[in-house]
């Protein structure tokens, strides 16, 4: 099990998405609608990205693979990783992160829709 570490960005990303379905939830309740909200099913589904990684970023469903126009915040050799948090729609989050800066520690450095 690693660590999750969060670079500045990727924090307030994630805590931004976390509000988003929080309000998103709130409002569904209000309105006592049953389906949950794109704010919602896409925190879900970062959630659910970061967990994995932590236990596994092998994992074959993260699609994990290299990235080479971030780099490494910790050391300029080392490698940055993508992994998908959705596949197939349209702005698809991912996930990007490095290992480090200590030994069983991940850091998400960014959480972006893809272009």
């Amino acid at each position: 099990m690693f660590t999750i570490r969060w670079t500045k960005t990727a924090e307030d990303t994630y805590k931004e998405l976390k509000a988003n379905a929080a309000a998103s939830l709130k409002n569904r309740k209000a309105s006592a609608k049953a389906k949950s909200t794109k704010n919602e099913g896409l925190f879900k589904q970062v959630h659910k990205t970061i967990t994995q990684l932590a236990a596994n970023p092998k994992h074959p469903g993260l699609q994990t693979h290299e990235y080479d126009s971030i780099k490494n915040p910790y050391d300029k050799a080392s490698k940055v990783f993508e992994a998908y948090a959705q596949n197939k729609t349209s702005g698809a989050y991912r996930v990007f992160w490095c290992y480090g800066p200590k030994k069983g520690e991940i850091t998400i450095i960014a959480i972006t829709p893809h272009p």
